[in-house]
């Protein structure tokens, strides 16, 4: 067992001391906490090119109740492994917005080590980090709302305790294997346009939207999208050029990777049809004309000087010039290509 490995495992068994009364309560809460993933589960990670340690996420959907585990393939792209039905949660679709309003969140949460629980009164627990930058932007306000066991939930994702136990696992194996922090990404739905078609009515149709930026994101590359606040509005795999990024104060001149913001102006330019054709539908009419976003410019390649190896000095011409355009190559003619190589350039 190496150091980081030991250490995270050192501060497990302390978490587990500590919140124990006497040695059966200790040796029950770590019996709950370390049990091992299924066979099948591991076998099928191994044939998608993954590890128990791998990095993992997970999405929730409360209008289908089911929560995702996703890892990471030896392709660095991620892999649905399992889905589990939510037992229950409380409240209805929509966002948090106040301690006591029963609701479970939606938004965008990291999970750390320090927001595992493996001594919940709900067998099982990790908490989501809510209020998270932008839900504190907004003044909102709630705790301990977590995804947990024993089937009962007060604003929190339930599940059954044997279902807790393998998706504890999931995320204990991950964060005991290195990774500092787990995405959780919570929606009402699957934010596909005939579901938002369905729901343009709803007072948080607007905040829906965002998210589904975020969805997008995902479902075009199959990485967890870098996660940013500003001016009280999520903002998904784009880099401040000047500036920072401030949760309460307007966003900074930003940009997004050249060939994911191609990919990614296809795929809102698809999905405006769409919405347009089922909303027609809908209201018994004809299909009329949507704006489309033009697609981005390439940048313009840089000059880069090559330095010159001594023996190749004698026969390299005087001035040796090459294009650096690993960021601003021509585009591809098929969205397939462009979103393959997507994964260099976006960070998890």
């Amino acid at each position: 067992m190496n150091l980081r490995r030991f250490s995270i495992a050192l501060g497990f068994a302390s978490a587990l001391v500590l919140a124990g009364c006497n040695s059966s309560d200790v040796l029950d809460v770590a019996r709950k906490a370390n049990q091992p993933l299924p066979q099948d589960v591991v076998r099928k990670m191994k044939a998608q090119g993954m590890t128990k340690s791998s990095p993992v996420m997970m999405r929730i959907f409360k209008d289908e109740g089911t929560l995702e585990v996703w890892k990471q393939k030896d392709t660095g792209r991620y892999a649905l492994v399992k889905s589990y039905e939510i037992c229950k949660y409380s409240g209805v679709k929509g966002p948090k917005i106040k301690e006591g309003d029963r609701q479970a969140p939606e938004g965008f949460y990291m999970v750390n080590r320090g927001l595992m629980n493996p001594n919940s009164n709900y067998y099982l627990a990790f908490n989501l980090g809510y209020p998270n930058r932008f839900d504190r932007s907004l003044g909102r306000t709630g705790t301990n709302l977590m995804v947990h066991g024993d089937c009962s939930s007060a604003g929190c994702y339930a599940m059954t305790d044997e279902n807790v136990a393998e998706i504890y696992g999931f995320a204990r194996d991950a964060l005991a294997g290195g990774q500092e922090a787990f995405q959780v990404q919570a929606f009402p739905f699957r934010m596909t346009a005939e579901n938002m078609v369905k729901h343009r009515d709803s007072e948080h149709f607007e905040y829906w939207s965002m998210l589904k930026k975020g969805y997008d994101h995902f479902e075009l590359t199959q990485l967890p999208p870098k996660v940013d606040v500003c001016n009280r509005r999520y903002v998904f795999n784009q880099s401040a050029i000047e500036g920072s990024f401030n949760a309460n104060a307007a966003c900074p001149k930003m940009e997004m990777p050249y060939k994911l913001e191609v990919a990614y102006t296809k795929f809102e330019n698809n999905y405006a049809v769409e919405f347009e054709k089922l909303l027609a539908k809908h209201e018994g009419r004809k299909p009329g004309p949507v704006s489309l976003k033009p697609l981005p410019t390439a940048p313009a390649p840089a000059a880069v000087k090559v330095d010159k190896l001594p023996e190749e000095a004698a026969v390299a011409p005087a001035n040796v010039i090459a294009t650096a355009s690993s960021s601003g190559a021509a585009a591809t003619t098929t969205e397939t290509t462009l979103v393959e190589s997507t994964a260099q350039e976006v960070s998890n």
